[in-house]
């Protein structure tokens, strides 16, 4: 008998502008929002920004959702005094490209938390998006 598993859908982070870190991931990331979850028009109303946001990869499939809270203590990393809870690891195959995502990920307002680019075992480097959540984009060459 074989086992079946769930699958991973997507992972959903906690925002309090959820509209704002949902753009920031899109534009980071390259993705689209699902089809009803796109920004509105000409300054109208957006209750879907104060409530989900999903974010669709290239391929059409759901990996990142944005959920509205009230109230968000971002988390401190490296200091324990609020866990990170969560993070995203991002991967670019090359330094270069890893140079060129920093920038776009500054620009977009994260904030750098650590960088190891410098690390001959894992050379990667650590942000803070616009909301506190930690992510990493880390240099993972091709596999063969």
């Amino acid at each position: 008998m074989s086992e079946s598993f769930a699958e991973l859908r997507a992972v959903v982070l906690d925002a309090t502008d959820a509209r704002e870190l949902a753009e920031f991931y899109r534009r980071l990331l390259g993705y689209t929002y699902r089809p009803g979850d796109e920004p509105p028009a000409g300054g109208a109303p957006d209750a879907e920004g104060e409530e989900w946001l999903v974010l669709l990869d290239r391929g059409g499939e759901a990996r990142l959702a944005v959920q509205q809270v009230d109230e968000l203590s971002p988390p401190t990393w490296p200091d324990p005094a609020v866990p990170q809870q969560l993070h995203l690891d991002l991967t670019v195959p090359t330094l270069a490209e890893l140079d060129v995502q920093h920038e776009r990920a500054l620009g977009l307002g994260a904030s750098l938390l650590q960088d190891r680019v410098d690390d001959p075992v894992e050379t990667l480097r650590v942000y803070a998006d616009p909301a506190g959540h930690p992510f990493c984009i880390i240099v993972e060459p091709p596999r063969s």
